[in-house]
């Protein structure tokens, strides 16, 4: 694994889960320098559906890549293999599912440890709705059923983050009234469609697969509300895929 001396963390709005088109599959990849870059899906938050599964390695053996998955419901590495596997991996891609639950297993298992490590050691994390919120420090979430917050993550992003934002009835205005409140710090706000990096903790590029799809900072605003700002995001196209010859 080529080490990178930036700490880098990727928000997903979409991918093979939701997707067909692949291109923040594309864009995920070309983070990455490696020519065949080894890409772990964890399903943990979904409890390992097996058609998760199989819709991650449907999507990703078709491309340049190495795919593997971590299953920590029939867990079979060791304590000591677990740790040398993930730390292999040039991404790490967390799916979907129950955030507060994704939490718990991989607290359970000493993941959240070794994700620290791989973040250190230049590993890019990555996810979708659970696996976008599990990386920052709160999130909002329905894990307990209706909407509302969460003051848990791994923390290896500042602030909190909210999925879905522009797609599920009542994600934005319940989570602008945690932010209000402080029961949510100032964050990050991921439409459908959108990908955003951080390096650094800074966010350095942020991409849509469809021109509506936007990234938010949403911030106290000083007083009783919150400011919520859009960021451009750059659009991504579909590669050139030269016809077959005959």
């Amino acid at each position: 694994m080529a080490v990178d001396p930036e700490r880098r963390l990727a928000l997903l709005g979409g991918g093979f889960s939701t997707d067909d088109d692949g291109l923040l599959d594309d864009w995920v990849l070309d983070q990455v320098r490696a020519p065949r870059p080894k890409v772990c899906f964890v399903p943990t938050a979904s409890g390992d559906a097996p058609a998760y599964v199989e819709r991650f390695l449907a999507a990703y053996q078709s491309r340049p890549c190495e795919p593997s998955v971590l299953r920590l419901f029939r867990r079979e590495l060791d304590d000591d293999a677990l740790r040398t596997f993930l730390l292999s991996q040039d991404i790490v891609y967390v799916g979907g599912g129950n955030t507060a639950n994704l939490l718990a297993v991989w607290r359970t298992h000493g993941v959240d440890h070794i994700l620290h490590e791989a973040f250190a050691g230049g590993t890019l994390l990555c996810g979708i709705s659970a696996g976008a919120n599990c990386w920052a420090e709160g999130s909002h979430t329905d894990s307990f059923g209706p909407l509302t917050h969460l003051a848990d993550g791994l923390g290896l992003l500042s602030g909190s983050v909210c999925p879905h934002y522009d797609s599920e009835p009542g994600r934005r205005a319940s989570y602008q009234a945690a932010i209000a409140t402080g029961e949510l710090p100032a964050g990050w706000a991921v439409e459908d469609g959108v990908g955003a990096l951080f390096t650094g903790g800074r966010l350095t590029d942020s991409v849509t697969r469809t021109p509506q799809a936007r990234l938010y900072r949403v911030e106290p605003d000083g007083g009783s509300g919150v400011k919520e700002q859009a960021l451009p995001c750059r659009p991504l196209v579909t590669a050139h895929r030269p016809t077959p010859t005959a």
